[in-house]
């Protein structure tokens, strides 16, 4: 055995073994404990083993620090369809009503106008079935009501008309009368003048004959003759006054002649048209009758189209609302739900408030079903498993409930298709890529709680665009 000396030399000069141990090498002399110490003072294997791998991975994560990353913005939502009317729409009932029959049932096809379910009346007011045809009647007879009416109105007219051709015929009657005691007036007067002058000529014939019997130049015979001429001629004149006074009153009475025949005329015209007027309000009021009946009646009709609630559009009945017969039913209460036959399917996510603003129409999105296991690195959507590519296609300008953001994506046409077993309702888990950067600046970000950052911020959608151009 080695001396204590020896050993300190061995170990301080391993290159001393052959010459001290001919034949053994120095691990074989570790091995076979004759230098028992060396085990003690050397580093243990295990030891280097840990530091080349906290070495190694101290490298690797450096390295990694320079492994392009790219940053994206998390949501969650569901699928849906693009446009609003191929979305699942309920059926409602347009009247209240009770079930009487289904014409369907739950997940089966229908075409559109086909009937789901028809439903009874519970107003009293619709419960006659003769109704309509009573209405019918009603509008009948009022037409019938205002045919003699307006018929009335017709014989009131030509009444009026004649009423003033009288008027006119009266009046020219009564003005030659008026005109024929006027005339009889000059007629008269003349007389009178002449009856008067006759009377003068005897008063002084008699004066002169009076004369001549005081003288005694003339008999008593004679001047009682002359004195029976002069009151002859009084008599003329008396006559011829009293026949101009008979003129003057005939002209006077056909003046008032015409003034009552119009006054007459008139009164009679005005009550034609009070009648008239009496019969155009009635006139008009069966029409507005008529008009209300028609209407009623049109109500009616349209309301009996109600009765049958018929798919307004081809799809599936997803579910029924309303269940077994002789439920009642409320105006505007949904009966069942229809899924369109066609859709266009659609990714709605919801982003908050703070990362709206870095997504633009038209940005990438990587998008995790329901459903479709995945593997997805959100920094390398290169090597992401099972997800599926979108493009963003509507970005609300108004926040939701929550105070998020809709976003509608549709499907990226330069990626995989997305899968036709895809429901509408199934939730949906989505990144919306954003710009690359080192993973480094990420950690970075992320522990300073800093927001993504964009190299160019987001272009305007195209609506606004065209807006402002269109106001320029």
């Amino acid at each position: 055995m080695a001396t204590f000396q020896e050993k300190q030399q061995l170990i301080s000069h391993p290159e001393k073994v052959q010459s001290l141990y001919p034949g053994h090498t120095f691990e074989k002399l570790v091995s076979n404990n004759r230098l028992h110490s060396y085990k003690h003072l050397r580093t243990p294997r295990s030891g280097k083993v840990v530091a080349y791998w906290l070495i190694g991975i101290l490298i690797i994560a450096i390295g990694s620090l320079f492994l392009p990353w790219q940053q994206n913005i998390r949501a969650n939502g569901f699928v849906t369809a693009l446009l609003p009317e191929e979305r699942p729409q309920r059926v409602n009932a347009i009247i209240d009503g009770y079930i009487e029959h289904w014409y369907v049932q739950e997940g089966q096809y229908v075409r559109k106008g086909d009937p789901i379910v028809r439903i009874g009346e519970i107003k009293d007011k619709y419960f006659d079935p003769k109704t309509l045809e009573r209405l019918v009647e009603q509008v009948e007879a009022k037409r019938q009501a205002a045919y003699f009416i307006k018929e009335k109105i017709h014989a009131i007219d030509q009444t009026i008309v004649a009423l003033k051709e009288g008027l006119k015929w009266s009046l020219d009657k009564a003005k030659n009368k008026l005109e024929q005691a006027q005339y009889k007036v000059r007629i008269d007067s003349a007389e009178v003048v002449a009856a008067q002058t006759d009377y003068d000529v005897a008063k002084e014939r008699f004066a002169r004959y009076q004369a001549l019997y005081e003288k005694g130049l003339l008999s008593l015979t004679d001047f009682e003759s002359r004195k029976l001429k002069l009151q002859e001629a009084l008599a003329k004149v008396t006559a011829a006054q009293n026949k101009l006074l008979a003129s003057r009153n005939e002209l006077m009475n056909a003046r008032i002649e015409i003034s009552s025949i119009e006054a007459d005329y008139q009164a009679k015209i005005a009550k034609a048209i009070a009648e008239k007027d009496e019969a155009t309000y009635n006139y008009n009021d069966a029409l507005g009758s008529i008009a209300k009946l028609e209407n009623e009646k049109s109500n009616i009709e349209i309301r009996n189209q109600f009765y049958i609630i018929r798919a307004p559009q081809s799809g599936l009945i997803v579910k029924a609302a309303k269940t077994g017969i002789g439920e009642t039913i409320k105006q505007g209460e949904p009966v069942a739900t229809i899924m369109p036959e066609k859709h266009t399917l659609a990714v709605e996510l919801y982003v908050s408030a703070n990362d709206v603003p870095l997504i633009s129409r038209g940005r990438k999105v990587r998008l995790q079903f329901d459903g479709w296991p995945a593997l997805q690195f959100s920094g390398w959507p290169r090597v992401a498993i099972g997800t599926f590519g979108g493009v963003v296609k509507v970005i609300d300008f108004v926040n939701s409930k929550d105070g998020k953001y809709r976003v509608l994506v549709t499907e990226d046409p330069e990626d995989e298709k997305w899968p036709h077993q895809l429901r509408i309702g199934s939730g949906v888990l989505g990144w919306a890529m954003l710009d690359e950067v080192t993973l480094g600046f990420e950690l970075w970000r992320q522990f300073n709680g800093f927001p993504p950052s964009l190299s160019s911020p987001p272009e305007d959608d195209f609506e606004i665009k065209a807006a402002e151009k269109e106001k320029k």
